[in-house]
C-alpha cells in the first residue's frame, strides 16, 4: 500500500510545520508528516498522512510565506493532482501518472450495477481511452501554468514546456518520484541529500 495525503511544497525561513495553520492541526502532526531534505533558497516539501492538509490551505500558506506554493494531492502513491498557488493568486492544476488519473476519474454508466464487472468490459476500455485522451490534451497548458508559475516563484526555469509535457505524461511507479522530477525540471534548485 501507497502514501495517500499531500506534498506540501513552499518556501519559508522557519519550517513548514512551525506554520500557525498546521501547528493547528494539533500535537500529534509531527508522526504524521515528514519533512524530504530541504532545497536551497528555503524550499521545503513536507510530505503529510491524509486527513491533515484542507484546499484553503494553500492561499493561507501563500499568504503567510509571501511566495508561490503547490501541494500534490496523493492517492496510494499511483495518482497525484497537482496544485500551484502564486502570490497574485493565479492558480495551475495538473495530473500525474495520466493513466491512473484517467481510471480514477472515469465516470462509469448509472446502469452499472457491479463496477469489478464493469471493468474488465471493452466499454470500460473505451471510456478509459477517451478519458486519458481528454487529459492528455490538457498537457500543453498544465505544463505553461507550471512554468509561468515557477517564473512567479522566482527560479529562472531552464526546462522547455516540452520537457514539462513530456513528465507530465510519464508514468512512474511512485508519483512522488514524479512530483520531486517535476520540481528538479521546473527549475527549483535540487536538495543536497536527494535520497528520501
Amino acid at each position: 500500500m501507497g502514501f495517500s495525503g499531500h506534498l506540501v511544497f513552499a518556501r519559508s525561513e522557519r519550517p513548514l510545520l512551525e506554520a500557525p495553520l498546521l501547528a493547528s492541526a494539533g500535537p500529534g502532526l509531527r508522526g504524521e508528516a515528514h519533512e524530504w531534505p530541504s532545497r536551497p533558497g528555503g524550499w521545503q516539501t513536507l510530505q503529510l498522512e491524509h486527513g491533515i492538509w484542507e484546499d484553503d490551505y494553500l492561499p493561507a500558506l501563500v499568504e503567510r510565506t509571501g511566495a508561490a506554493a503547490c501541494v500534490a494531492d496523493v492517492s496510494d502513491s499511483s495518482v497525484a493532482l497537482v496544485t500551484g498557488l502564486d502570490t497574485s493568486g493565479r492558480r495551475w492544476q495538473a495530473w500525474l501518472n495520466l493513466d491512473n488519473a484517467a481510471a480514477l476519474l472515469v465516470e462509469e454508466p448509472e446502469d452499472v450495477d457491479d463496477v469489478s464487472l464493469w471493468v474488465t468490459t471493452p466499454e470500460f476500455d473505451e471510456a478509459l481511452r477517451r478519458k486519458r485522451a481528454e487529459l492528455d490534451a490538457e498537457v500543453p497548458a498544465d505544463a505553461e501554468g507550471a512554468l509561468v508559475w515557477a517564473s512567479a516563484a522566482g527560479v529562472r526555469a531552464t526546462a522547455q514546456q516540452a520537457r514539462i509535457e513530456e513528465l507530465l505524461r510519464a508514468q512512474e511507479t511512485f508519483v512522488e518520484e514524479l512530483f520531486d522530477a517535476l520540481l528538479d525540471q521546473l527549475g527549483f534548485p535540487e536538495a543536497a541529500d536527494a535520497n528520501r
